[in-house]
């Protein structure tokens, strides 16, 4: 099986190409994710996921996505090779999107209420609370 499931923030804004062959929308953008645990006296590293989306896909994320922006990306991952033009042989290892979702709250994004996320991420039923739980807009969130 092949998954990867992905939060991070976009380290810049999504480039847009298309194929020469069908004109097919590719988009592509980096990601910081942070790892999950911090060494003592260190500082909170991240890596730099290289994320790759084709087609619809590719068109939401180039229109809507931006720079700073924490997104969700759920996509797996796939390597690709390919020769310049001196011979050098070049691998990139890239997630191909296969799902990309909001993860910022609408008061990070300069607009509301924190719940707006759950909203936007999981659909209206959580967002009205139709749980056991409870959201107001000054619950610290631990994501």
């Amino acid at each position: 099986m092949n998954k990867v499931i992905l939060m991070g923030r976009l380290t810049r804004d999504p480039e847009v190409r298309y194929t020469q062959t069908n004109n097919t929308l590719v988009a592509s953008f980096s990601l910081a994710v942070n790892r999950r645990f911090v060494r003592q006296g260190e500082e909170r590293q991240a890596d730099f996921i290289n994320i790759v989306a084709w087609g619809k896909q590719g068109e939401f994320c180039s229109k809507y996505f931006k720079k700073g922006q924490q997104v969700g990306i759920i996509g797996r991952i796939q390597t690709r090779t390919w020769d310049d033009d001196k011979g050098q042989k070049h691998y990139v290892t890239e997630v191909i999107a296969e799902e990309a979702y909001f993860a910022d709250s609408k008061r990070d994004a300069g607009s509301g209420d924190s719940a707006g996320s759950f909203e936007n991420t999981f659909g209206a039923d959580v967002a009205q609370n139709n749980s056991e739980f409870e959201l107001t807009p000054s619950d610290d969130l631990p994501f």
